[in-house]
């Protein structure tokens, strides 16, 4: 598996380029902006793109969603249907952050927990974790013990609750019974800085740390 890591617009969100090293196919996960540069990505990569995977439905996940898609013609997956809201509204959330002229994607294919996603001959089983957004979604490759983990959780902090449809009682309660539980050795990449192991997190995590304490 080769994983290429690519922040986009201000919000430097990581878009990630899945590749089956196999096959070389591919998907990108959460193509929040710049579709050009998300395309060149993948052609220089010499990859074969398949799917657009979204783990939830901000405009800074689903920004370029739509162009990479229509360029590719390739389908939508995800975010679990709970997003849908979210997504309709996206000229609502690009008024609210100053960046308009965004297109709302159309989703393919709806995501639950439990259902699986595949990359070539890679095999990701999607978990339903809402909490940050109420259609949130994270892809879980065990074989490699890695997880595309979106805006639940951040290297020392956890994903916002502040916002439309989030909650900090049910993120908590996503962290703790379905993140947590997969091993201290999986490693994930989050939606906004480096990536971290959910046994750094488990240790180091502030929120994290005060839950167990609590």
């Amino acid at each position: 598996m080769e994983v290429a890591v690519m922040p986009v617009t201000a919000f430097q969100q990581n878009c990630s380029l899945l590749i089956c090293t196999e096959t070389r196919k591919a998907a990108i996960v959460d193509p929040g902006g710049e579709a050009e540069k998300l395309i060149a990505t993948v052609e220089e990569a010499n990859a074969t793109l398949e799917q657009v995977l979204l783990t939830h439905g901000h405009i800074d996940h689903i920004g370029g969603a739509a162009d990479v898609a229509a360029h590719f013609g390739v389908p939508i997956v995800g975010p679990h249907r709970a997003d849908e809201q979210l997504i309709q509204g996206v000229a609502t959330q690009a008024a609210m952050f100053g960046t308009p002229g965004v297109k709302v994607p159309s989703i393919d294919r709806w995501l639950e927990g439990g259902d699986q996603v595949s990359v070539g001959d890679l095999m990701f089983d999607v978990l339903f974790t809402p909490g940050h957004a109420p259609g949130h979604v994270i892809f879980v490759n065990h074989a490699h013990k890695f997880i595309v983990m979106g805006d639940v959780l951040f290297q020392g902090s956890i994903g916002r609750t502040d916002l439309p449809g989030s909650d900090h009682g049910t993120l908590m309660k996503s962290i703790f019974q379905t993140v947590l539980p997969l091993g201290d050795d999986y490693q994930f990449l989050p939606g906004h800085g480096p990536g971290s192991t959910l046994g750094a997190e488990r240790e180091g995590n502030p929120f994290i740390v005060q839950g167990f304490e609590g």
